[in-house]
């Protein structure tokens, strides 16, 4: 019998902060100017974000969670020259620099995909896990993220024996973390091929990974022969922002559509020389678009496997209303192919802004060691979430305007709900 550790993936979601809200603020992502200006409703997302932990416990899967960050980031703020109270910062940004107080504002930190590039211990030469927050650097709203995100990198993986949590790459190389990241590796436990994305600037949207930052993280991680892959600029061109949103991969399966990367022959023969029980599980364009494929955000789906060892895909509710991609869906998962089931998840107010399930979780693949290491208040169960559940409902706003940004009653608001729920996980949560 084999002593390896015993590993399993756990997803740690972005809980959805109070200050949820269409600002418009990311160009090339489509949804997100598409609903600019429109009414948020913080309160309904960050249920339905709940909703889909959930719905992971249910099935037998790990879970944990992040905490939304400080909003408005009034330190941030002050940097631009604003002083006074902390209300005196935030009303002369809205008077004087309201795209500024709007970028502050954020609940972006959300979306934990962006917060980091983990490379497992299988992979690493030290044996542990390596978490890179992501810079961010390319969309003003997100450069400000990464010390709140590092700072609960370190909390929550705080034991050296298993972790090891780097400063982010110098800014002016973007970095925008695991939604650039693909792992295969087949048990998960063993060493895997890690991928890492990159865009070629020049199109008409901005290519927010670069290759000097990939190579940067497979060096502080100790990842001695990563993969170096394009995006192909028809999917940026086409509203892919992140790889996340025309590929996905999981243990042996890589899941993307056929324009997904730039010279897709060669990373297929390479990845099938290292991995020979690889499944290349390819869409076509000529059955679903790169429109269908970023409108509906089937490759934002997650890609999980149940204890029992079945693989399921956890889709948007959008998947099942592109009559393309539900043809697809039903022609393909449960078909004797490498997927055997499917599971639909609301997350409609973090679609509208530009983020689908896998948006908004970092996959974390812990040895039972390691798992206990987890700082325990960021595990989440069933009792943890009824906790969650009551405190959004009663903390959270119902509803954010785009004229409400420069109120200070919001301002107010947010940072009460967040005070709120520090103080519940104080206590234990389970």
């Amino acid at each position: 019998m084999s002593d390896r550790p015993a590993f399993r993936e756990v997803n740690f979601d972005g809980l959805i902060g109070p200050s949820h809200n269409y600002a418009g603020l990311s160009p090339g992502n489509l949804a997100a100017t598409l609903h600019a200006g429109k009414i948020a409703q913080p309160r309904k997302a960050a249920l339905q974000g709940l909703a889909k932990m959930r719905l992971m416990l249910s099935l037998g899967l790990g879970q944990g969670f992040f905490l939304p960050h400080e909003r408005p980031n009034i330190s941030w703020l002050r940097d631009f020259g604003f002083a006074g109270s902390d209300a005196q910062v935030c009303a002369q940004a809205w008077r004087e620099e309201p795209l500024l107080l709007a970028q502050a504002i954020s609940a972006s930190a959300m979306w934990a995909a962006n917060a980091a590039t983990v490379s497992p211990a299988p992979d690493t030469a030290d044996g542990r896990m390596h978490f890179t927050p992501a810079n961010l650097a390319t969309m003003a709203h997100r450069s400000h993220e990464w010390p709140q995100t590092l700072a609960q990198l370190r909390r929550i993986f705080a034991d050296p024996r298993f972790f090891a949590v780097h400063e982010p790459v110098p800014a002016r190389f973007g970095d925008e973390g695991a939604a650039n990241f693909m792992r295969i590796a087949a048990p998960a436990s063993e060493a895997g091929v890690e991928i890492m994305v990159y865009g070629e600037p020049g199109g008409p949207f901005p290519a927010r990974q670069t290759p000097e930052a990939c190579r940067a993280i497979f060096r502080k991680h100790g990842v001695a022969d990563g993969l170096l892959v394009q995006q192909s600029p028809e999917a940026i061109a086409a509203g892919a922002f992140h790889n996340d949103v025309v590929a996905v991969a999981h243990e042996n399966i890589l899941l993307a559509h056929e324009q997904a990367f730039a010279d897709k022959a060669a990373l297929y023969a390479d990845l099938t020389a290292r991995c020979p029980d690889l499944v290349i599980l390819e869409v076509p364009a000529r059955e679903v678009s790169l429109a269908d494929a970023i409108a509906s955000y089937l490759f934002n789906s997650q890609l999980v496997t149940l204890p029992d060892g079945r693989r399921a895909l956890i889709v948007p509710a959008e998947c099942m209303e592109t009559p393309a991609v539900k043809a697809w869906i039903d022609r393909t998962v449960g078909a004797n192919g490498p997927i055997d089931a499917v599971h639909v998840v609301d997350v409609r107010e973090s679609m509208h802004n530009g983020g689908g399930p896998a948006c908004l979780r970092l996959r974390v693949l812990l040895s039972q060691e390691a798992e206990r290491a987890v700082h325990p208040a960021h595990m989440l169960d069933e009792r943890g979430a009824d906790r969650l559940e009551a405190l959004i409902a009663e903390h959270w706003p119902e509803r954010i305007a785009p004229a409400d940004l420069g109120s200070p009653d919001l301002w107010g608001h947010c940072a009460a709900a967040r005070r709120a729920l520090i103080a519940l996980l104080e206590k234990p949560l389970s």
